[in-house]
């Protein structure tokens, strides 16, 4: 099978270091995406529903680039700066996903980057 990177200008650009996703083996790796505008390349909003809705936007946006969708997602990680904004990403997934929701899995951030609350990695099928 052929590995391809992905890459849309409709989601945050990523560091020279990673691609946004990967496509192989019949399934699309999205790496960890913050909460960032790619307009501006700004962290958007303060509250961590919308950071959860805007990590989303731009992992709809990759995936819709790679030929997929939210619906296709396997797997998600979280990863959130403060285990005390767990319920709010839940109320905010919970829009995104009210059926047949991702298998997930959760960590906190290893690193304090100032104002970033959240980053979402997921799987889905190609």
């Amino acid at each position: 099978m052929t590995r391809q990177t992905i890459f849309t200008s409709k989601a945050a650009k990523p560091s020279p270091t990673y691609s946004q996703a990967v496509r192989a083996a019949g399934l699309v790796f999205v790496s960890g995406t913050a909460p960032v505008e790619p307009e501006t390349g700004e962290i958007k909003g303060t509250t961590i529903q919308e950071q959860t809705r805007q990590c989303l936007t731009n992992i709809a946006a990759i995936l819709e680039e790679a030929g997929t969708s939210m619906e296709k997602i396997a797997s998600a990680t979280v990863i959130l700066a403060d285990e005390d904004d767990f319920a709010g990403m839940n109320e905010e997934c919970m829009r995104w996903f009210p059926e047949n929701p991702p298998a997930r899995q959760g960590a906190k951030l290893p690193a304090r980057i100032p104002g970033l609350k959240i980053s979402i990695a997921v799987i889905a099928e190609a």
